[in-house]
C-alpha cells in the first residue's frame, strides 16, 4: 500500500508533467487535450530521465523548470478555487493571489522530489471519451513501471487560451479533495490571513529542508 504522500507524488509528476513546453511540435490554441497530454508526458519524461540533476532531487533546478513551465498548460487559480471551495469567494483579490501563489509553491515543493523518482516508468494513453463541443474534459493514463500500474487522470477546461490542466485523479482521490479540508480547518482557525500565514511557513520550512533521496 502506497502511502499518501507516495500517491500524490505521482499526482505532482503527473502535474509536472502535463506543464512542460518542450515539445517537437509545440501545441497551440487548437490541440485537443489527449494529444497535449500525450505529447507533453512524452517529451517530459525524455527530458528528466536525461538530467542527472533532477534525478538527484536538485531542488533548484525542479523548481526552475516548473516555474517555466508549468504556467502555460494549467489553470492554478482555479485549482487553488477548487481546493477553496466556498471560501474562496471570502478571500480579497489581493488574498486570491496570494493563496494561488503560494499553494502552487507548496505543490512545487512538496512533490517535488516525483520528478527524481522517474526512472524506468512508461505511460499508456487512453482513448478519450468526449463529444468535440465538450468544454471540460478527462484524460485518462497510466503509469507503468515497479509494482502495480497507477491511474492518473487529468481533468481539463478549455479556455481562450487552449487547454488547461486542474486537477488530477489517482486511485479515486482528486487532488483538491485532498487538500479542501485541510484549508478549510485553518480558515475557520485563523481566517484566510491565517491560511496564507500556513502556506506562507510552510514553504519558507520545505524550502530550507534537504532532499529525502
Amino acid at each position: 500500500m502506497k502511502s499518501f504522500k507516495q500517491i500524490f507524488s505521482f499526482i505532482f509528476a503527473g502535474l509536472l508533467l502535463s506543464a512542460s513546453t518542450v515539445f517537437a511540435q509545440t501545441p497551440d490554441q487548437s490541440t485537443p487535450p489527449d494529444a497535449l497530454i500525450k505529447m507533453v508526458v512524452t517529451e517530459v519524461m525524455a527530458a528528466v530521465k536525461s538530467d542527472p540533476d533532477i534525478q538527484k532531487g536538485n531542488i533548484p533546478k525542479i523548481v526552475d523548470l516548473v516555474e517555466k513551465k508549468i504556467v502555460p498548460y494549467t489553470d492554478m487559480r482555479r485549482t487553488t478555487e477548487m481546493a477553496m471551495g466556498p471560501n474562496w469567494k471570502k478571500a480579497s483579490p489581493e488574498q486570491q493571489a496570494q493563496l494561488t501563489t503560494e499553494f502552487k509553491n507548496l505543490l512545487i515543493r512538496t512533490y517535488s522530489g516525483a520528478l527524481s523518482q522517474l526512472r524506468d516508468q512508461t505511460v499508456q494513453f487512453k482513448a478519450l471519451r468526449a463529444a468535440p463541443d465538450d468544454k471540460e474534459v478527462v484524460v485518462k493514463t497510466v503509469v507503468l513501471g515497479r509494482g502495480d500500474p497507477v491511474p492518473l487522470d487529468y481533468r481539463l477546461e478549455k479556455t481562450a487560451n487552449g487547454w488547461k490542466v486542474y486537477d488530477m485523479n489517482i486511485m479515486g482521490v482528486w487532488l483538491v479533495e485532498a487538500y479542501r479540508n485541510q484549508f478549510s480547518n485553518q480558515i475557520s482557525q485563523n481566517g484566510i490571513e491565517g491560511l496564507v500565514k500556513f502556506l506562507q511557513d510552510r514553504n519558507k520550512q520545505l524550502a530550507t529542508a534537504k532532499p529525502a533521496n
